[in-house]
């Protein structure tokens, strides 16, 4: 069964023309584009942070598949769920690439299809009219991951890198996060640094003992885990910060700010 939207109307337009008008307005020209391995985008309601995610997919080049790993928010479903029927959403159909989401699972036990981790999930959903606006044919691959160990993420990672390049793919891996949630901009700001420094080195465990040790509220870290697991195998070399703000610029309030930082890993 095709998935319905969850948050159309509350994270972004559900009309159209309301909705591309809004995509206009947040994805810049950039006519130099990163051949990127992955990213690190915000998946907040984009009043908050589409101004982020939209710089981003503007330096991103487009794929044919963008395998999508996000957090659970809603604690429903397997530890890493997949989902493997289309998208409906306000732009169109997005399809899932089936054929790599099997040669995914078929590497590792650890993928189970669980429609339940992703009917009210949000955080895969935000990303896809960027996806849609910027690489209008591009299928997907959409995992959610509530937690794992070390070994486990590996195994994860292993099995997506070795997926995409029997199926040889052209891919982009997305890691959906947002940074620190409800803190002083002023703490929310360090502990962000020193995740964001984190992924810019490309360091997976130190992304993982970084965020655990100073407990930061980072929601999709162990995506972004997976991701830079993945980058490092595929032979990422760089990281670039393009855009970092928090809800304060919006609210004003900077008492309890969440951030939001785009990162593509190349």
């Amino acid at each position: 069964m095709a998935r319905d939207p969850a948050v159309a109307g509350q994270f972004y337009p559900a009309d159209k023309r309301a909705l591309l008008r809004e995509l206009e307005a947040l994805i810049p020209d950039r006519p130099d584009k990163i051949d990127a391995i992955g990213a690190v985008v915000p998946h907040a309601g984009y009043v908050y942070s589409g101004s982020v995610a939209g710089e981003v997919y503007a330096e991103l080049m487009p794929k044919s598949t963008y395998i999508i790993l996000s957090p659970n928010h809603t604690g429903y479903g397997a530890r890493f769920a997949a989902y493997r029927e289309p998208w409906r959403m306000p732009l169109g159909p997005v399809d899932v690439d089936k054929y790599l989401l099997a040669a995914i699972m078929r590497n590792t036990g650890l993928i189970k299809e669980d429609p339940a981790a992703h009917v009210a999930e949000h955080s895969i959903e935000v990303q896809l009219p960027f996806i849609q606006k910027t690489a209008k044919a591009a299928n997907i691959v959409p995992i959610t991951v509530r937690y794992g160990n070390l070994p486990e993420l590996r195994e994860v990672a292993d099995a997506i890198v070795s997926a995409v390049r029997e199926a040889d793919r052209e891919a982009v891996i997305i890691a959906s996060s947002d940074m620190t949630h409800y803190e002083p901009r002023e703490v929310a700001k360090k502990k962000d640094q020193m995740a964001i420094q984190a992924v810019l080195d490309l360091d997976a465990e130190g992304l993982l003992n970084v965020v655990e040790e100073n407990n930061i509220s980072m929601c999709g870290y162990i995506p972004a885990v997976i991701m830079l697991m993945c980058a490092n195998k595929m032979d990422a070399k760089e990281g670039k910060l393009v855009k970092y703000s928090d809800s304060g610029d919006v609210t004003g309030d900077t008492a309890g700010v969440v951030g939001y930082a785009g990162i593509i890993v190349y």
